[in-house]
């Protein structure tokens, strides 16, 4: 069910959503915990998957799924993911983005109209996707869909914080290998990152603490590369998962 904005607090939710996750034990649960709080912005189906190289196959890079039986199957068979222009567009953006605004040309690029056009066949019209971009040069996708989205300058930060962090606590599960940083979080980082947690842009952080906006934006910059990672959202979603910062 979707819910209306007006009597929904997304920041509220997006948090909820992220303590809960630490108390999961298996990626099974992940895929319950995310499908029933994505489905409150519309969504009905997901996946967290690697970008395959060449010489990979789609199967043995998805992380977590839940699509439908009959989509993941021809999606597999018919090797969509060389042609699929969400995909593709992945791999050249950091930035969140809606489905639509991943550009491909129906005249001289019929494979990718053809993906986008079976995929609306089972109910997956539109989508949100946020790409995943490791400094070590590991790309991944966090992309999900549905019929009737709640996607609005409210919302999309909530999706963003909350798609990163299942991402990063599926892989933990996953691959459970203890994370190793390049060096602890000073104070002020974790103070910096911890604002950034709660919404607050480098201005008002700086404001909050006493120190300039350029200073709170240079111990972000050091946080994620102690975090190895290529932004503020997912070093927050980082740090919050290791415990390094609090809600």
């Amino acid at each position: 069910m979707l819910v209306s904005g007006r009597n929904f607090d997304y920041a509220t939710e997006a948090f909820d959503f992220i303590d809960g996750l630490d108390q999961l034990a298996t990626p099974e649960d992940v895929v319950d915990a995310v499908a029933k709080s994505f489905m409150l912005f519309g969504f009905e189906n997901f996946i967290i998957t690697g970008l395959p190289n060449p010489k990979e196959r789609f199967e043995h890079v998805v992380l977590l799924k839940k699509w439908p039986k009959g989509w993941y199957d021809i999606y597999a068979k018919e090797d969509y993911v060389r042609s699929d222009p969400i995909i593709r567009l992945c791999r050249t953006t950091a930035q969140p983005f809606e489905w639509s605004e991943a550009p491909y040309n129906r005249d001289t690029e019929p494979k990718a109209a053809e993906v986008m056009d079976r995929a609306t066949d089972f109910r997956m019209s539109k989508g949100f996707c946020l790409p995943i971009h490791g400094i070590n040069g590991y790309e991944a996708c966090f992309s999900m869909s549905g019929m009737d989205l709640d996607l609005s300058p409210r919302t999309k930060p909530a999706l963003h914080l909350m798609a990163m962090y299942a991402f990063e606590r599926a892989r933990q599960l996953l691959d459970p290998s203890p994370y190793r940083s390049s060096g602890l979080l000073t104070p002020r980082e974790r103070e910096t990152l911890m604002w950034a947690a709660a919404g607050k842009s480098a201005a008002d952080t700086g404001d909050i603490l006493g120190i300039t906006e350029r200073t709170v934006t240079a111990h972000i910059a050091s946080a994620c590369q102690k975090l190895d990672a290529v932004n503020k959202t997912q070093a927050v979603a980082r740090a919050l998962q290791y415990r390094l910062i609090g809600l």
